[in-house]
């Protein structure tokens, strides 16, 4: 099953940790794009989940080569046997193809930000969850709201997520807010954060929908779609720098 994009999508993440100034956390962050619990990566390497703990905490020296390919074996395997989701997804993106003509633009992070980074680079204002803001987040997609209700089946709208959940949905061409907002309500997945852009009037019951479902709600202030995705783009290259 999608043998050259299993192939290329090892390299990357083993490419990453070995690079990484922190090794520990990079295999963290894709532990968790996974969806892999630390117990779960455990018992399939066969060793204690203190293990994986010391190694993501940097209580242990950097993994050398055998480990990380253990590593990287498990989760891809793991991965396989659930369906190959973050494979797929990963293959999309190795196309160099947006998954649907709805998506303007879809990233990861080179290491995982705050919600507040997101905030700060759309120029948003946060209406709903402040308290949520030291969440990190993996990624980002931006979407034409109006394409994304009016035209993407269920199975479509899931492509919104890339390889996580745990990333920022930013809408354009956002009205009032309150269609997005039932939207991904009626989905059933939950993004770290919703980002609204072009909104006149803020309705009330997409500011309750995210106070009800614990998803931080920001509106952007950007005064185009070139200058929202350009703010997102540039907070990528931060985080390869860092990386």
């Amino acid at each position: 099953m999608l043998e050259k994009e299993k192939e290329a999508l090892a390299k990357r993440i083993a490419g990453e940790i070995t690079l990484s100034s922190d090794p520990g956390k990079t295999m963290r962050k894709w532990r968790e794009i996974f969806g892999i619990s630390q117990t779960e990566l455990a018992d399939y390497l066969g060793v204690s989940s203190s293990v994986i703990s010391d190694y993501e905490g940097g209580r242990r020296k950097s993994p050398g080569a055998s480990t990380i390919r253990k590593f990287v074996e498990a989760l891809i395997e793991i991965d396989e046997k659930r369906g190959g989701n973050v494979i797929r997804a990963f293959s999309k993106t190795i196309e160099g193809e947006l998954p649907t003509d709805a998506i303007l633009d879809i990233r990861e992070f080179a290491v995982p930000v705050p919600i507040r980074a997101v905030v700060e680079a759309v120029k948003g204002e946060v209406a709903a969850n402040h308290d949520l803001l030291d969440r990190k987040i993996y990624g980002y997609t931006v979407v034409d709201s109006i394409r994304a209700i009016l035209e993407m089946s269920s199975e479509e709208f899931l492509k919104l997520y890339g390889w996580t959940t745990e990333r920022a949905l930013v809408f354009t061409k956002v009205t009032t807010g309150r269609s997005p907002m039932i939207a991904v309500r009626v989905q059933g997945l939950k993004p770290a954060v919703i980002v609204l852009h072009g909104v006149k009037r803020l309705d009330e019951l997409a500011v309750k929908l995210a106070e009800r479902e614990r998803i931080p709600l920001v509106v952007s202030k950007a005064s185009n779609e070139n200058e929202l995705i350009n703010g997102l783009r540039k907070l990528v290259e931060k985080t390869e720098k860092e990386f």
